[in-house]
């Protein structure tokens, strides 16, 4: 299965600007997640429909946190973090969506597993911009995760196109990336450059 490629809002553009740059990208990444803590349910339901009428389909998309609004929309899914409800309640509560979950450990690692999150998000694998002064984990913590849980994993944290391929062979099923793409000054040459190195790079040798 090809490896994904999770591109994640940055909660620094506004709904209009985000539509224009995810609009041109969409063929690069396989899942946008609208991580826009600052906004309301009525005003993320509202840019869902604005990234819906210029292309973009629901069934690519995640909603993080909500799963109210995520469920409402027929999105995907949802994104849990450490401060939300338990994926066990919100899949038995929405059993239509895909639940994923932030983690950060193993041993948070095992127990969203455990609960039946369909993937999960591990990092900070390296030091980044929107976690200043947090050393990375590291590759050797993503693929201990990777041994044992059962559900695919996605990397995320300061993740380059040139380091995409060596998150890709700890046996991680994808990166997230946000920055990365969307506040550089040319987000499509950014994303194709991330495509590149997954689908080219000899991430499996």
């Amino acid at each position: 299965m090809r490896p994904s490629i999770h591109l994640i809002s940055t909660g620094d553009q506004t709904f209009a600007e985000l539509t224009d740059m995810v609009t041109s990208v969409q063929r690069e990444v396989d899942y946008l997640h609208i991580r826009e803590k600052h906004r309301s349910a009525a005003e993320i339901f509202d840019g869902l429909q604005q990234l819906t009428n210029a292309g973009f389909p629901m069934e690519r998309i995640i909603i993080n946190d909500r799963a109210d609004v995520a469920s409402v929309a027929q999105s995907f899914g949802v994104q849990l973090t450490h401060h939300s409800l338990p994926v066990s309640q919100v899949k038995h509560t929405f059993p239509a969506l895909n639940v994923g979950k932030s983690v950060h450990s193993l041993e948070g690692a095992i127990v969203a597993d455990q609960e039946g999150a369909d993937f999960l998000i591990y990092g900070n694998l390296y030091p980044t911009s929107s976690k200043p002064g947090k050393a990375g984990k590291g590759l050797d913590s993503l693929r201990e995760i990777v041994r044992h849980v059962g559900c695919p994993v996605v990397g995320i944290g300061g993740i380059t196109p040139e380091r995409a391929c060596d998150v890709i062979r700890t046996g991680a099923r994808g990166v997230a990336v946000m920055s990365g793409v969307l506040k550089k000054g040319d987000p499509v040459k950014a994303a194709q450059a991330y495509r590149a190195e997954i689908d080219e790079g000899g991430c499996y040798e």
